[in-house]
């Protein structure tokens, strides 16, 4: 009988007494506790199933769910006589700051106190036993959304030591989604505020805690051990590169096929390749996105259910107010080629505004992109060469989203854009002027290009517009930029799919005052290189004959822009 796909759910006792589809991850405990590591902290994809298989271990080792093997039967963990002994014995604290989404520092801040206070809550029968002398009566009952740093940053530290007293046991913890309220932080502006706080709570949490027995952290980024993990140094950090675990989150190839035969869906299994495969873990390829996968099971039909799940609002701000560098490399990415680039996977978060590496590193973490080839780090001398990673995007989903976040870039120009698009089409240069002045004086300060003029300025914003055309256009014309061709690289080509259509060439040009006294005179000079260098030589070798390629000039003059 086929299972039912229960859309949503992360509590693992949910998922298995309604019989809902589940994918066996169980081995993951396995692994894990064998792997002998005191502190792991894995980094995998939002919606990947680390909440899940969070709660799954939670619920495997913690004396609240002693004698409640029935969760486990059929599963491989049961399978092992030495591991069924070991089902709820273990005292663990279990919290997630998945929910930290907070503008400000002070709010973050009352949250995860809110969060600590909720987790003693829990124990309030530890109040009623003599495990706690007086003074630690009074430090349980300290415990507030009102507390101050001191006992908030001792909280975990403080109950780890409660709990082992009372089973005799040290305690496991699991802190799932550590990351959340740091990456609000950085979008938002408090992150020297915060990253503090964080870095106390987990030295004593992690570090100085000889209560721990073993402890997971779960994330989408590697955060730098600079910034929150300075003192901690008994972390083993398990990224999207890495072996282990490598198909403990995330669907394997084999596991997709079997759902969809059991959902007699398996016609459509070259559908969902294309959607759906293509993160790479380790040297585990074909990896699946899961949601997506249980969304697809449950509708039948191909959509952006991943990229949906959440706002994208970090990776939109370093795409969208990256320089021209990232913006030109994101331009080759959307046009089908790879991205060749060293990576750290540390992510430094005061370095996304100004290292392209760090930009990358956290579109790889966070399953935007995924590794082709890479290469070993080569010693040379006293230094290394830092490696190269060949980058694509992830798969079809990940395109269609973003295609729509690109759009979206554009909608605030309102009909505006459209309309120059509709005219760009038309050859009409008089409605194109006046709606590209339009979408220029809204979009320039969007691309984030500053308020004084300067050759920056344009640059930022024509390769904005690139990915605009790229997306609006891209059924229609082949749209590639800064390429070479004859004797130098054009700006902009738009090679028509189909013969009946022009081809179009763009030169964009800063006015240079010294030298063209009106944007007039700009517009002369940029269609003027435009023949000089022969950028049409490699329409012609295509065969597009002289009188189907078009050739524009766009003058810019700060946020005024001349085309002709």
């Amino acid at each position: 009988m086929t299972r039912t796909v229960g859309i949503g759910h992360q509590d693992f006792e949910t998922v298995r007494k309604n019989g809902y589809f589940y994918v066996d991850k169980t081995k993951f405990i396995k692994e894990w506790w064998e792997g002998g590591d005191r502190v792991s902290l894995i980094t995998r994809p939002r919606r990947f199933g680390k909440t899940l298989n969070m709660s799954m271990t939670e619920q495997f080792f913690s004396v609240k769910y002693a004698d409640r093997g029935d969760l486990f039967e059929g599963l491989s963990i049961w399978k092992d006589m030495e591991y069924r002994q070991m089902q709820g014995t273990y005292p663990v604290i279990c919290l997630s700051f998945a929910n930290i989404k907070e503008e400000s520092y002070m709010t973050a801040r009352r949250k995860i106190c809110q969060i600590l206070s909720n987790l003693y809550s829990s124990y309030n029968f530890l109040t009623e036993h003599t495990v706690l002398d007086k003074k630690e009566q009074k430090f349980f009952e300290d415990v507030s959304v009102d507390m101050d740093d001191v006992t908030a940053t001792l909280s975990i530290h403080q109950l780890s030591s409660y709990l082992s007293r009372y089973y005799g046991k040290k305690v496991i913890i699991l802190l799932d989604e550590y990351d959340t309220p740091m990456q609000e932080a950085y979008v938002n502006g408090y992150w020297d505020e915060l990253a503090a706080f964080i870095r106390s709570l987990f030295n004593s949490a992690f570090k100085e805690n000889p209560f721990l027995e073993r402890a997971i952290m779960t994330g989408i980024t590697r955060i730098s051990k600079e910034s929150i993990f300075s003192d901690l140094n008994n972390l083993e950090v398990v990224t999207v590169t890495s072996e282990k675990y490598t198909d403990a989150f995330g669907f394997t190839e084999t596991e997709v096929l079997a759902a969809l035969d059991e959902f007699g869906l398996s016609d459509s299994a070259q559908e969902v390749k294309l959607w759906y495969d293509g993160f790479t873990f380790g040297t585990q390829t074909d990896i699946y996105n899961p949601w997506s996968i249980i969304n697809y099971l449950s509708k039948k039909k191909a959509g952006l259910y991943w990229a949906n799940t959440s706002s994208n609002r970090l990776v939109g701000k370093l795409l969208r107010e990256g320089n021209r560098e990232v913006k030109k490399a994101f331009e080759g990415l959307l046009a089908g080629e790879h991205l060749i680039t060293p990576i750290d996977e540390q992510i430094v978060y005061d370095q996304l505004d100004t290292n392209e590496w760090a930009i990358w590193s956290l579109l790889l973490s966070s399953g935007y992109l995924k590794v082709i080839c890479y290469e070993r780090y080569e010693e040379l001398g006293d230094a290394f060469r830092e490696a190269n990673y060949e980058l694509d995007l992830t798969n079809f989903e990940v395109r269609r989203m973003f295609g729509s976040m690109i759009k979206g870039w554009f909608a605030e120009t309102g009909a505006d854009y459209h309309d120059f698009i509709k005219a760009f089409l038309l050859d009409d240069l008089k409605a194109m002027n006046i709606y590209m002045n339009r979408v220029t004086s809204e979009m320039f300060s969007y691309f984030d290009t500053g308020t004084k003029p300067s050759k920056e300025e344009p640059e930022r914003f024509y390769h904005g517009f690139v990915l605009g055309l790229m997306v609006e256009l891209a059924d229609r014309y082949v749209i590639t930029s800064n390429r070479e061709s004859g004797f130098g690289r054009y700006d902009v080509m738009l090679e028509p799919r189909n013969k009946a259509d022009d081809a179009i060439l763009l030169e964009f040009k800063v006015q240079e005052e010294e030298e063209e006294k009106t944007l007039s005179d700009t517009v002369k000079a940029a269609l003027e290189q435009i023949d000089r260098k022969e950028y049409t030589a490699n329409l012609m070798a295509k065969g597009v004959p002289q009188d189907k390629i078009r050739k524009y000039g766009f003058a810019f003059c700060g946020k005024k822009v001349l085309i002709g």
